[in-house]
């Protein structure tokens, strides 16, 4: 029987549907319409998920914005989306406004007390409204952005993800994700759309969240790659949690790139190859590697078409490096504009903004980021430094800053709980790297900051690079 794994509770599915009904019941008779534009702003907790089924029962058009978001930046976004009702974790995270509000507990405990109701769970009200999901970009390197898609667009293109990764109802999901950016919430729903379990675990605490994977039988973990980095830490310490990860069945990988020495590290000591992917909130999730094909991002899931183009946008042959589009049915249906509505793109092929290339059979290898710096001359890519290096054992970001002598000056970030100094790892560097692409400066450090997307916080190295 498929159940939702709390730190505290253990749900069935269907309890779990029951409680977001009820939950939906008492947020309607608090003045909750179906099309208002409702934030959800908390930890993740069964109660999270409770709240996000039950908005979609309502048919209301959901705003996802990260835990940690400050609460000034939180105001602005708010008003932004002419958000009508706030639902958060607790009332400390959201800013002093003059709109309805109400936190998990409260709708938790007046809810249990609402008389069962026969009401099945019926989400096509928000499959239907063309703004039903509002995300936001990590803002990782900017402001972040304000992504509007359909309700029936973002889970056809759960459908599609599933059905090439290969969940199946017997499956545990343990995803060690926040649950308001694009990839957590992608598995809670596939969760709910399989029809399987799905643990909640502390992700913040990698040690708790491991035990209690092993506990509820965790078979598919997805994670970032600097949390997979964190777990085999902490796995070579304590063998028994470095069995939970040998049991599972898969280990999934996303929102970062998976360097190659980590993939090689999980492969000789937990005995999985790490399976990659690629997709972006814009664009929903694209590609998968999988048990039967595990090369680099694997294949475009059904539906969804790639390609690789040159600087004049003529398609490039497989093994060719250049700026990777995508055709999907599933990409957003546009950004949110200052005055609250949507601000729609032209269908067609997307430019993803990422290089990469494609193998014979069509898998997609996924490079860097298509941002240019320049430097003596010469035009530099900053994630294509850094995976040459990885390549060579270095995991490093590279962060560039204004130069009037060279026109940028390099500055590697290198991740080293070793602390084996700057000289070693720019020795190393100097093996993958022509001459003008060696950074100016090694800075080590045990590891990068992270947003609350489980990404490297290019703004904090940026913040840090200027300050050294």
């Amino acid at each position: 029987m498929a159940k939702i794994c709390g730190a505290d509770s253990v749900r069935t599915l269907e309890e779990w549907e029951a409680d977001a009904v009820r939950m939906a019941g008492e947020l309607r008779d608090r003045g909750v319409r179906r099309s208002d534009r409702v934030l959800l702003k908390a930890e993740n907790s069964p109660g999270y998920l409770t709240a996000l089924l039950a908005l979609m029962h309502l048919g209301a058009s959901i705003v996802l914005i990260d835990y940690q978001e400050r609460p000034e930046t939180t105001a602005r976004l708010i008003a932004q989306a002419r958000v009508k009702v706030c639902i958060s974790g607790d009332t400390t995270v959201l800013p002093e406004l003059d709109i309805l509000g109400f936190t998990i507990y409260e709708l938790q405990l007046y809810s249990a007390g609402r008389t069962a109701t026969a009401a099945e769970l019926d989400v096509q009200p928000w499959c239907d409204l063309p703004d039903g999901l509002l995300m936001f970009s990590s803002g990782s390197t900017g402001a972040p952005k304000a992504i509007i898609k359909s309700g029936g667009s973002f889970l056809a293109n759960l459908r599609r993800n599933l059905n090439q990764v290969g969940h199946v109802a017997s499956d545990v999901l343990v995803p060690l994700l926040p649950f308001s950016h694009q990839y957590g919430l992608s598995m809670v729903l596939i969760a709910w759309l399989t029809r399987c379990s799905l643990v909640v675990a502390p992700y913040r605490r990698l040690d708790h969240a491991l035990q209690m994977a092993g506990l509820c039988g965790g078979t598919v973990f997805d994670a970032t790659p600097a949390t997979y980095r964190s777990m085999l830490n902490i796995a070579r310490r304590r063998p028994v949690l470095m069995r939970v990860l040998a049991e599972a069945r898969m280990l999934c990988a996303g929102a970062a790139p998976l360097d190659p020495g980590l993939v090689d590290r999980y492969a000789d000591e937990v005995g999985h190859h790490l399976l990659d992917s690629y997709g972006s909130t814009e664009l929903g999730n694209v590609s998968f590697a999988t048990l039967d094909n595990p090369v680099a991002c694997g294949r475009a899931v059904e539906g969804v078409r790639l390609a690789v183009v040159d600087d004049e946008g003529a398609e490039l042959p497989a093994g060719e490096v250049g700026e990777v589009m995508v055709l999907t049915p599933d990409v957003m249906a546009g950004y949110l504009g200052e005055d609250g509505e949507v601000q729609p793109i032209s269908r067609g092929w997307y430019p993803s903004g990422d290089f990469g290339r494609l193998t014979e059979d069509g898998s997609l290898v996924i490079l860097g980021r298509k941002r240019a710096v320049h430097r003596m001359g010469y035009t530099l890519y900053p994630e294509m430094i850094e995976r040459r290096m990885a390549e060579a054992g270095c995991v490093a970001k590279i962060i560039a800053i204004p130069c009037e002598r060279r026109g940028s000056e390099l500055i590697a970030f290198v991740e080293d709980d070793e602390d084996r100094g700057p000289d070693h790892w720019r020795a190393v560097a100097r093996t993958a790297l022509a001459d003008y692409e060696v950074p100016d400066r090694m800075v080590v450090i045990d590891s990068f900051p992270l947003n609350g997307n489980g990404k490297p916080d290019s703004k904090r190295l940026q913040e840090l690079a200027v300050s050294a």
